[in-house]
């Protein structure tokens, strides 16, 4: 080998490192490019599938994504909708609760671009072209336009003097007049008995013209409104299965309303009754391909399946045997969950602080996960194991997803928009989330090192030729103690003096 060795010269050592540094290159390169259209490392998914198996090891890969999603994943794909805002099902209160914390923290819950959000769904909502013919409602459609909330409430008074049966204006009273509930209740309560007079009215007479049937369908929507608002003040006020009889009432009487997303009050209210089959039971009539998602209904779905394996769930015992049937179906559903709306996690598990949700929220955004994480932490808590079983599993969603910002796995792919939009609607104190990115595989970090380092070594070679031949004969003949062949080689000598003549003081 000492023979072999001397006979080499430097440019045989410096088209080696030039060979090498275009080969690792090349795998780089390669590597980058895989990771980029598939998401994964080559090397890696070699290893994993083809080797681990040959020297006895076990893959440990995340079970495969449920049957039941493929035929959403489809129809998603076909519909990718773009970043659309939603009015939050399970809004709070204006007066009894928005201003109270305002109040109580000095800080301002709702942010200018929720409020005109609000502003406008109340004019669409409650206000139609057949308002001239009535005094009060003439007033109460420049109430809901005011910016002042002072003015507002003033002018839902000078309707009531001028019609005591303004139903739109007890229901401005009771979401910004009323400091507690029970006061928002009993001007609800007022409202709906103006509401369902009015509402009658309107029945009889909607067929006569165009302008009928429009303010027919305003006095539906104030009807409807105050009903699903009197229904989550009994929620709040601990009468529950009353609130959830208000609620499936409601649903059968306008069964066409579902975009309203009355069931997720329903959802709520059941979840907090621990009434798991009959959450169940509304899960399957809304959990539809046909039906757009949201949060509330992708992890009440895993909550119940969680339920069913997470008080007996061990990590190091599921490593050792392998996941049952039921929490594979646990995990799979928890996976689904997370890639629909990935911000969820961080505050069930309390690794982010919690604020006031939003008037509006943006579907699979931050604004999401406050809002659903605000109401139902507590039901994930109830559970026993729950949040433990969510804790295991939820980050292996990125490893099955192929390139997060990209592809989709179970779901469309993650709008990029989300970010932008959640900053409008939460407020400034609060830090939105982000999506969560992908990690760079290890081999990418390797080939990128192995890369530069033969590079390096190239570049050194044919600066100084005669150095890095002796430097690469001593690596070579480096079969003893660092010590002992020092004192041995005096080759090694001779790079030792050389390297401190070339070193500057």
């Amino acid at each position: 080998v000492t023979v072999f060795l001397s006979t080499l010269t430097p440019k045989f050592y410096f088209a080696l490192t030039v060979t090498s540094s275009f080969i690792s290159g090349l795998i780089f390169v390669f590597e980058w490019w895989h990771f980029r259209k598939y998401g994964t490392s080559f090397i890696e998914q070699v290893s994993v599938s083809h080797l681990r198996p040959l020297i006895g090891g076990v893959e440990n890969s995340p079970p495969a994504p449920a049957a039941f999603s493929a035929g959403e994943n489809e129809t998603s794909r076909q519909n990718m909708p773009e970043c659309k805002v939603w009015r939050n099902p399970l809004n709070l209160f204006r007066g009894a609760e928005y201003s109270r914390y305002m109040w109580v923290t000095g800080k301002e819950p709702l942010t200018y671009y929720d409020m005109n959000l609000s502003a406008q769904d109340h004019q669409n909502f409650f206000t139609c072209d057949t308002d001239a013919l009535r005094p009060s409602d003439t007033v109460m459609q420049k109430a809901w336009r005011e910016r002042n909330p002072q003015a507002r409430i003033k002018a839902a008074y000078q309707a009531l003097e001028l019609n005591n049966d303004c139903a739109t204006a007890y229901v401005l009273l009771a979401e910004e007049e009323a400091t507690t509930i029970v006061d928002a209740e009993k001007y609800f309560k007022q409202a709906l008995k103006a509401g369902e007079i009015i509402y009658r009215k309107s029945q009889n007479c909607h067929s006569q013209s165009p302008q009928h049937e429009a303010q027919l369908r305003r006095d539906t929507n104030v009807l409807v409104y105050v009903k699903r608002r009197l229904a989550m003040c009994a929620r709040k006020l601990g009468r529950i299965r009353e609130a959830v009889k208000m609620m499936r009432d409601l649903m059968k009487e306008f069964p066409l309303l579902s975009m309203l997303n009355i069931h997720e009050n329903l959802l709520e209210a059941l979840l907090e009754l621990q009434a798991y089959a009959d959450v169940q039971a509304v899960l399957a009539k809304y959990d539809d391909i046909s039906l757009p998602k949201s949060a509330a209904i992708c992890y009440t779905a895993a909550l119940l399946k969680a339920r069913a394996v997470s008080e007996r769930f061990s990590p190091e015992t599921a490593s050792k045997r392998g996941l049952s049937t039921a929490e594979i179906n646990a995990v799979e559903a928890i996976h689904r969950a997370v890639e629909f709306n990935p911000h969820v996690p961080k505050y069930l598990l309390e690794m982010k602080s919690l604020v006031l949700p939003p008037e509006h929220i943006l579907k699979r955004g931050d604004s999401e996960a406050v809002a659903y994480a605000f109401f139902h932490l507590q039901h994930w808590k109830r559970i026993e194991g729950a949040l433990n079983l969510l804790h295991c599993t939820w980050e292996g969603t990125f490893r099955m997803i192929p390139y997060p910002l990209e592809k989709g796995h179970l779901f469309y792919p993650y709008p990029s928009c989300t970010e932008t939009a959640d900053r409008e609607l939460l407020p400034t104190f609060h830090e939105v989330s982000v999506y969560p990115q992908k990690e760079l595989p290890f081999f990418i970090h390797f080939t990128a090192g192995l890369c530069s380092f033969s590079a390096m070594l190239a570049l050194l070679t044919h600066q100084f030729p005669e150095l890095m031949v002796i430097f690469a004969k001593a690596v070579m003949l480096w079969d003893s103690s660092p010590f002992s062949f020092i004192m041995e080689n005096t080759e090694v000598l001779l790079l030792s003096s050389l390297w401190h003549q070339l070193t500057p003081v």
